[in-house]
């Protein structure tokens, strides 16, 4: 059980890039990262209004000097400072994560960058260079992996528990723009203006999240091919799509489908994945993030609560409230956000190859994820025809 204990010996001098007044993704960031003191906020360009991004960084504490009216005047300031941050969050619009993590890594900082990662899978290719240029640790906000039970999940497979994987199911899909009244909210609207938004709407901001919990708990997870159908129920959506579903074919013989979308009429959330082997099968709801569904072969449906000591150890080291409490968001990035600074120390410390054999998820999973949604718009536009994933 973590109670709160040191991470770090230091805490990371961090600086923020948006995120600003009204910003909830920029909260749940302050929140995580600032939780358990492995970061200290000393440093912000919160908004694309001068003005206002320093009067929120007055809120926040953030000394007034160093309150920034842009990233590129923070990066050069900063740089020239003893005290200059380590490490930087952007928590923009997806349209300027490229151009925002390049001149970051330029300057020799380190980066958790929301998702997706950038546009396309050039310039992703380009970040992951450079973060190995620079020799920096680079994070990729994919803030549902640090539920508890999604590591229960990811060492039963790694265990065996569930034989050979043979179907993935996976589905992000909630109700949330049924309407089209729901982006004209400042929160929504970027979200489906392919300028900002880029090449798709609910496949980047929906389906990148369960893919990456397949991602991460099943070994050499790989893709042969995938065949996608979107649409925009929404017309003025388009060309970008609030519904989409997808089919691959795995590297290793079995085949997964994913549903995404963004007008599931009634859905509050409808995050879930199912992954089913020659053994057994698990089940996860993000709604109910305490709870495994384990179904083994030929024996009653077992469902696993978080905090017990029945889990393996590697799904319990993250608990910090004990069973029986409802674990929740704030908890899953706060452990995502430890993992960062304890990656970045020991980078800083000369070890070599930190992200290797350190699980975090990082700028690979960003890549991964870029080439996913390029492939699956390729073959929706294509008039939903199956292509190769590499």
């Amino acid at each position: 059980m973590y109670c709160g204990e040191r991470k770090v010996k230091n805490p990371i001098r961090w600086g923020m890039v948006g995120g600003g007044k009204g910003s909830s993704i920029g909260y749940i960031h302050r929140s995580a990262a600032l939780r358990d003191n492995n970061f200290k906020l000393v440093a912000g360009a919160f908004d694309i209004n001068p003005e206002r991004g320093e009067a929120f960084g007055a809120e926040l504490h953030v000394p007034k000097e160093r309150c920034y009216p842009d990233y590129k005047t923070m990066f050069a300031e900063e740089n020239k400072r003893e005290d200059g941050i380590q490490a930087v969050s952007i928590a923009t619009p997806n349209s300027t994560h490229f151009e925002i993590s390049k001149a970051a890594l330029e300057h020799g900082l380190h980066v958790y960058c929301e998702k997706p990662l950038c546009f396309t899978s050039e310039e992703a290719e380009e970040l992951l260079e450079l973060s190995k240029k620079q020799n920096r640790i680079f994070a990729v906000s994919y803030g549902y992996a640090g539920y508890q039970m999604i590591l229960q999940g990811r060492e039963m497979i790694h265990n065996g528990d569930l034989g050979d994987i043979r179907l993935v199911r996976m589905a992000f899909a909630h109700g949330g723009n049924t309407q089209e009244s729901a982006d004209q909210l400042a929160s929504q609207k970027w979200r489906t203006d392919p300028k900002f938004a880029g090449p798709s709407f609910v496949l980047g901001d929906l389906g990148t999240h369960p893919l990456y919990l397949a991602e991460m708990m099943i070994p050499d997870f790989g893709i042969k091919n995938l065949m996608c159908s979107k649409q925009a129920f929404i017309k003025t959506r388009e060309p970008l799509e609030d519904n989409a579903y997808v089919l691959m074919n795995m590297t290793n013989g079995g085949v997964a489908d994913m549903w995404c979308s963004a007008v599931d009429c009634g859905s509050v959330h409808g995050l879930r994945i199912r992954i089913v082997g020659t053994k057994a099968s698990i089940s996860w709801w993000a709604e109910h993030p305490n709870q495994l569904t384990f179904e083994p072969h030929g024996e009653p449906v077992r469902i696993l609560e978080r905090g017990t000591g029945y889990l393996y150890p590697e799904a319990t080291e993250d608990d910090r409230i004990g069973g029986g409490h409802g674990e929740g968001i704030f908890e899953s990035w706060s452990n995502l956000y430890y993992r960062f600074a304890q990656a970045i120390e020991k980078n800083e410390a000369g070890e070599e190859n930190v992200l290797e054999h350190f699980w975090l998820p990082n700028i690979k999973d960003g890549v991964f994820g870029v080439k996913w949604v390029e492939k699956c718009v390729e073959s929706a536009d294509k008039g939903s025809v199956w292509v190769d994933f590499d």
